[in-house]
């Protein structure tokens, strides 16, 4: 059965499509970020008011040679809990593990997934909403280690999407770190190097381990694969059902022209698919499916859409957890109640409602189903009315529908970075 956890809702900026895809080649040194706005709802009537996240700057890289750890660290005396934490674990021998690493509090919920050391109560939560959400750059959204933070340098590491804010370079490498990083040209991310210590930043041998782990117990999510290794990651094999997803995987650099790049296959109509032609076809690692754009025609009624999806899904999921298996079904408003309630039986989770503003009009309203962990990170914010049936309506008359749905949830594929093998 569904569960009762909080619904996601995602704002989007009022970027087209061509804005991002012009930004994308941009050179990263130069390269200032602008993010979604993400907020949970108690049901798909009520939608919460988005709560503005602070834009975070990508720090440059600007060539030089990697500082030596002796270089990197510089242990002062600041006033802070946070600042003060290096300090406190060289020079007063205090464990790590009884301090937060993301914020100084002596409070401790849990340990870290990712590094040695203690994480407190709020930001646990800080860490499980957002640690899997990432942006239209390919790149997490938040800091690895505490996940929030302003200022993000990025790895150059091409299998990895890790970013880090400069409070915890700082705090955790050694002041200055921040600055010093500006001139390593690639820079490599403490998770993608050999060494394991850099100043008091000690990264866990089986963090992949740990951090499933970490969601296991303490996430309402219903479940995270653990992460693989680069090595361990393979081509990425999808069933792509009524509306082809070609461009987005493209784009965060899944499929391509590229030796052992992943595969795609688009069927527009599953009528005769039966379970035969999809062993044939597959194993496939992502099941996508989607109901027609609200404002355009379709050859079947709408609910044909997410019981065939259901259909074909249970055809290809392998043995119960053998490998990653990931898929999502969106509806763009086309489904009624009783149907959407049926998809909410059916998948075993609830639905994520995502919308673009635009003008100061929203548009492109989809549902999501799906157990990509991105998609179940939650957010919280004052409610707000807000009349689907109405803007449904609204769309349709106007026909606003300027883009494929698929460009409101295409960020949503990054993580599966963490799974499958990349060419870019």
């Amino acid at each position: 059965m569904a569960g009762e956890g909080p619904i996601v809702l995602v704002v989007d900026s009022d970027n087209s499509i061509e804005e991002i895809s012009s930004a994308s080649g941009t050179d990263k040194s130069c390269e200032v970020r602008s993010y979604s706005d993400v907020i949970s709802v108690s049901s798909t009537e009520h939608i919460s008011l988005a709560t503005p996240l602070r834009p975070n700057a990508v720090l440059s890289f600007c060539g030089g040679s990697v500082p030596s750890v002796e270089e990197v660290v510089h242990i002062d005396i600041p006033s802070s809990s946070r600042e003060n934490l290096a300090y406190e674990v060289i020079h007063k021998k205090r464990n790590i593990e009884e301090i937060c690493i993301c914020c100084g509090s002596l409070e401790i919920h849990a340990q870290h997934p990712l590094f040695h050391g203690g994480i407190c109560a709020p930001c646990t939560e800080r860490f499980l909403e957002r640690f899997f959400l990432c942006d239209n750059d390919g790149f997490q959204a938040f800091c690895t280690v505490c996940c929030s933070g302003d200022l993000l340098v990025l790895c150059d590491d091409l299998a990895c999407i890790r970013v880090y804010c400069s409070e915890c370079l700082d705090a955790l490498v050694g002041k200055g770190t921040a600055e010093k990083v500006k001139e390593i040209n690639p820079w490599i991310c403490f998770l993608c190097l050999p060494l394991d210590v850099y100043g008091v930043l000690k990264k866990k041998t089986k963090w992949r381990t740990e951090l499933k782990l970490l969601y296991d117990c303490e996430s309402n999510q219903h479940w995270v694969y653990q992460p693989l290794d680069a090595l361990e990651r393979k081509p990425i094999n999808v069933l792509s059902l009524f509306d082809n997803i070609t461009q987005e995987l493209e784009n965060f650099g899944f499929l391509g022209e590229s030796m052992g790049n992943g595969r795609l296959k688009y069927l527009h109509d599953v009528t005769d698919v039966v379970r035969n032609h999809v062993d044939e076809w597959g194993p496939f690692d992502v099941i996508f499916g989607s109901t027609p754009a609200l404002a355009n025609s379709y050859e079947h009624p709408p609910a044909w859409y997410m019981y065939q999806f259901v259909r074909i899904l249970q055809y290809s999921r392998p043995p119960e957890r053998s490998r990653p298996f990931f898929w999502m079904f969106i509806d763009n408003l086309v489904l009624e109640e009783e149907t959407r309630d049926a998809a909410c039986r059916f998948l075993e989770t609830e639905a994520v409602v995502r919308y673009k503003l635009q003008n100061g009009t929203i548009q492109n309203v989809v549902h999501i189903w799906s157990n990509i962990p991105s998609v179940n990170s939650k957010y919280s914010a004052s409610p707000l009315y807000v009349d689907l049936f109405r803007i449904a309506k609204e769309i349709y008359r106007t026909r606003i529908f300027s883009q494929r749905p698929a460009t409101l949830i295409k960020e949503f594929f990054v993580p599966l970075k963490e799974y499958f093998r990349t060419f870019k």
